[in-house]
């Protein structure tokens, strides 16, 4: 009765937007256009395009197939297949946890950085004065405007994690209006989900093309274009590339969050599910592509811009310094080199967002248009991935008996309300800090060791054949011999050797350093090592969600020996 009673999509289209909505969020935007960069350009998207058919739509397809024919969140969902199993579905709901924790603080930051957009003069386009106002304040002329401002005004940043202070006000604040959208967003579960995605999973397509178009009037925005689209090759000898393209289709697709058992759960039993998780895989990796050629447009331009405000200056400097002919050194060679250190300079997540972006608007005509424009788009493209971060915590919990009494306004607000008092520790001076270990090691491991769980699971010890049979009860028809295969062998193998890569990587990788901001030399230097607290804080995300699984099982597994022996006895004693 509480599945028939369940809520439900109010059309598949409002599912397949909520996953769009999920699935397309700030790692096609600031991570793919990054991974192209260091790989080789449209070289990369060889293996990444393989990767998407050898791993991402099988293993999306099958989380939606048991979303959908257990009609549970992930706990129940996988204690429904195995009593055994049930820490599978504990284990994505933490790391789920830890991914709501901090990666709301990423739309805090746009909220921040959109609010400033409406000055007259954009906050990060000009140094602030010193104490004296005798001139721009030192730090700042050191780095640049908007790495000041980001570094400084938006994080407010200390030198080391050790070093800590009270809240930023404008951060905590804007954390905490972030969280209240979130809640409004799930207030009523699926039924208001189910309207927020019409417009957080298409505004950002409208204002990629926009920026699509004003990107290629920019002035040098072919130069990036042609720089994304000029392939390396040799790259594709690299395994690193292979590696980096099998990680980026897991994590871009939203795998192992239990976000897409959760969706799923809310559909018609005989809901097509197979047509919308082709469709939606294909639409996430175009998006990648397309938001890649917006912002390579971007790095043309602000390559462009940088090398023609310093190119006279470099080419003096060159003759003067060595004494050198008029004509021994021309604009076009010194062009040539300043274009080949620029595009060659890879830059990943925040750097990417709020510093490089947020230095190419500056030297755009009506700056703040653009500004506005961009942050807003960053944020729907934030709520949207949080919609399904938050469900995949709230509806494996609201399969329980214990919480089937409260109201959903009531639970969905206490889980959004622990996550934003816990949240508030990154809008602290080192909150950055803390936000790149759980960005770095909150998910990564727990997520291959998840789904490699799960594709095991189905195909050896639920069974392909009695999938195959779920599937033809929901579809009308079995999955053909490409899905098979997949999920018995291609998916499973790709998986481990995932899994061993990162495990080997950082056992390498000896004892973590970090990223710290020098306000002496303005920039981030590398730090030697982290505390022994944060390297015990940085374990425990590694380890926390993963023992999950082992001690649900031997809990399970007592709990079921235990019962066997009371029953056992009471059968004595009646005998007797």
């Amino acid at each position: 009765m509480g599945k028939d009673a369940r809520d439900s999509w109010g059309s598949p289209a409002e599912f397949m937007l909520a996953c769009v909505s999920y699935a397309v969020g700030l790692g096609n935007v600031w991570r793919f256009p990054y991974l192209c960069q260091m790989h080789g350009g449209g070289g990369f998207l060889i293996p990444y395009l393989l990767m998407l058919l050898l791993e991402g739509v099988p293993l999306f397809y099958m989380e939606l197939a048991i979303g959908q024919k257990m009609r549970l969140g992930s706990i129940g969902a996988w204690t429904a297949i195995s009593p055994y199993l049930s820490g599978v579905g504990l284990a994505s709901v933490v790391t789920s946890l830890y991914l709501c924790l901090y990666y709301n603080i990423i739309n805090a930051w746009s909220f921040w950085y959109l609010f400033n957009s409406f000055q007259s003069v954009l906050p990060w386009a000009v140094c602030p004065v010193n104490s004296n106002r005798t001139g721009p304040l030192e730090e700042c002329e050191r780095a640049t405007p908007t790495q000041y401002f980001f570094y400084r005004e938006t994080l407010d940043i200390s030198p080391s994690i050790e070093e800590n202070g009270g809240f930023h006000t404008g951060q905590a604040l804007c954390l905490l209006l972030a969280w209240i959208l979130t809640f409004l967003f799930i207030v009523r579960g699926v039924k208001s989900t189910g309207k927020v995605v019409y417009f957080t999973a298409t505004f950002p397509y409208l204002v990629l093309f926009i920026y699509l178009v004003r990107g290629f009037t920019l002035h040098g925005a072919i130069n990036g274009v042609k720089y994304m689209f000029t392939p390396k090759m040799d790259q594709l000898a690299n395994p690193v590339t292979w590696i980096n393209a099998a990680t980026q289709i897991f994590f871009s697709l939203g795998l192992g969050f239990g976000s897409l058992i959760a969706f799923a759960s809310y559909n018609q039993y005989h809901n097509n599910f197979q047509r919308q998780a082709i469709a939606v895989s294909f639409i996430n990796s175009g998006t990648s592509i397309f938001a890649a050629i917006v912002t390579f447009a971007i790095y043309g331009f602000k390559a462009t811009v940088n090398y023609e405000n310093c190119l006279g200056r470099t080419r003096v400097l060159l003759l003067n310094t060595f004494s050198l002919a008029e004509d021994s050194i021309s604009l076009d060679n010194v062009l040539e080199l300043l274009k080949s250190e620029t595009l060659d300079t890879a830059v990943e997540g925040a750097g990417l967002a709020f510093i490089v972006y947020s230095e190419a608007i500056t030297n755009m005509p009506l700056s703040q248009l653009w500004s506005v424009l961009y942050f807003f788009m960053l944020l729907l493209l934030g709520m949207g991935s949080m919609l399904g971060n938050i469900t995949a915590i709230i509806t494996p919990l609201r399969d329980f008996k214990i919480t089937s009494g409260i109201s959903d306004e009531v639970f969905n607000g206490g889980v959004c309300l622990f996550c934003l008092l816990l949240g508030l520790g990154f809008t602290t001076p080192s909150g950055n800090y803390w936000f790149t270990m759980f960005n770095d090691y909150g998910a990564t491991f727990s997520l291959l060791f998840i789904v490699l769980i799960e594709v095991i699971t189905v195909s050896y010890i639920y069974g392909i054949k009695r999938f195959e049979k779920d599937i033809e009860d929901m579809l009308g028809h079995r999955p053909n011999w490409y899905w098979k295969i997949m999920w018995v062998a291609v998916s499973p193998l790709l998986l481990i050797s995932l899994f061993v890569f990162y495990i080997v990587t950082y056992i390498r990788g000896g004892t973590p350093t970090y990223q710290a901001w020098d306000k002496d030399v303005g920039k981030s230097v590398q730090y030697p090592e982290v505390s022994g607290a944060a390297l015990a804080v940085l374990h425990l995300l590694l380890v926390s969600s993963v023992s999950c699984i082992p001690l649900a099982a031997l809990y399970a597994f007592c709990r079921k020996r235990k019962h066997g022996v009371v029953r056992k006895e009471s059968v004595s004693t009646v005998a007797a």
